[in-house]
């Protein structure tokens, strides 16, 4: 139970850290407190977690069309819709957004590569040696 506790703690504590480092990168993105800082994070990964895949589906023949690069449309827009939400979190405009949410995007996948806990699939095909055929 708690294994799933410190995985949403860490991812937490990465967006906490990625817009922490993207308002020190782009001039148009401020917090007021560090409090403002620490819900957006929690109500960024609320909206990519429950919001964007809703908008995803529904704007899926504009993904198509444009090879997905809309997406990237999709991210600015749960980052201004947070801005919207929480007091003290501002972004100055669209294009701000969009580039904060491709910096953003970067290095939280970054940082996640270091979790010590991450979880990697690995697949694998059955060995043919290995499998006898009994008539």
């Amino acid at each position: 139970m708690f294994d799933n506790l410190t995985g949403f703690f860490f991812q937490w504590g990465v967006t906490s850290l990625c817009l922490w480092g993207a308002s020190l990168v782009f001039n148009g993105i401020r917090f007021s407190s560090t409090s403002a800082l620490v819900i957006s994070a929690l109500l960024l990964g609320f909206a990519n977690a429950v919001i964007r895949p809703l908008l995803v589906v529904l704007t899926l023949p504009l993904t198509l069309v444009t090879l997905g690069f809309f997406l990237l449309v999709i991210n600015a827009l749960m980052l201004l819709l947070v801005a919207k939400v929480v007091k003290g979190f501002t972004i100055s405009s669209f294009w701000t957004a969009f580039f904060a949410s491709l910096f953003i995007s970067i290095l939280s996948m970054a940082l996640g590569t270091l979790a010590p806990n991450s979880e990697t699939t690995i697949y694998r095909l059955p060995d043919p040696s290995s499998q006898t055929i009994s008539a």
